[in-house]
């Protein structure tokens, strides 16, 4: 063996079936497809045990959005003691579900990532309204539902109305906008429940998007997510963040510094019907 060589990576002989032949295997690599043999399915009540605590759910709810917010602001959030909310946030951590960045003397937690952003949307049209007790409460559930960010795009009746508006105009293709497995065409359900890729950017649609200064992906492939208010799709993935970054920057659409909740400007009450297509929500 040469010096400095571990000995998990030291190389061992194993033979197959031609016994003339053989093969080295590190043992290091036969330890992992020991290790890998030994799991089953998908611990689902690992991360339910996670979601089921009132406190750790607003948390994950007060981040959909994809800030980063410090845990004095999450505490406030989950109505909880500094302490409790310390507590709720080393296990959101330890499960994979949120990341934390020291800023100075504060640290910052966000979601891990997209992929919880996705879980939440998901849970959240499986899972039954809050009672609302107060009129601070119903406001801001209305304010969230008419359009909020999930994650990093646009969500909510807005978010359902534009991607209508770009099918309308002919910008996108592919699907009605619904999740009816019963009303979708061709040989794979476009963009249905269980499929999050359903639409085409037409070359019209990259032509407007772009004049209207949307840093438009090269990929035409466009992902929705099935939004749990309306149950109907609004566009995601880089596409949705690309487009409701321009939004932002035309002051279209204003965010919130305390919730998820987005709010359509008057310039984008004006604007947005005639650029996009869109039939605009009640407020």
């Amino acid at each position: 063996m040469a010096a400095g060589t571990a000995v998990s990576d030291v190389m061992v002989q194993a033979w197959p079936l031609d016994a003339s032949v053989p093969v080295e295997v590190s043992r290091r690599y036969r330890g992992c497809m020991s290790s890998l043999a030994h799991l089953g399915d998908a611990d689902l009540a690992a991360v339910g045990a996670v979601l089921a605590e009132p406190a750790r759910a607003t948390i994950l709810l007060a981040l959909a959005d994809g800030r980063s917010l410090p845990a004095s602001v999450l505490a406030s959030e989950a109505g909880v003691s500094a302490s409790t909310a310390s507590s709720h946030l080393a296990r959101l951590v330890a499960a994979g579900l949120l990341t934390v960045t020291p800023r100075g003397r504060y640290r910052y937690y966000s979601l891990a990532g997209p992929a919880v952003g996705d879980l939440i949307e998901v849970v959240a049209r499986l899972a039954p309204a809050k009672q609302i007790t107060s009129l601070r409460q119903g406001t801001r559930a209305h304010a969230v539902r008419l359009a909020r960010r999930c994650y990093d795009h646009l969500a909510g009746r807005l978010g359902v109305a534009v991607t209508a508006g770009l099918l309308t105009r002919g910008l996108l293709d592919g699907h009605d906008g619904s999740i009816d497995l019963d009303r979708m065409g061709g040989s794979r359900p476009a963009g249905g429940v269980l499929d999050p890729v359903g639409y085409l950017l037409t070359p019209t649609g990259r032509a407007t998007l772009t004049d209207l200064g949307v840093d438009v992906p090269t990929d035409p492939v466009v992902r929705c997510c099935v939004d749990w208010t309306e149950q109907r799709h609004h566009i995601a993935g880089p596409h949705g963040r690309a487009l409701l970054n321009r939004l932002v920057e035309l002051d279209w659409i204003r965010r919130n510094p305390r919730h998820r909740a987005l709010h359509l400007t008057d310039t984008g009450r004006e604007r947005l019907p005639a650029a996009l297509g869109v039939e605009l929500p009640r407020p």
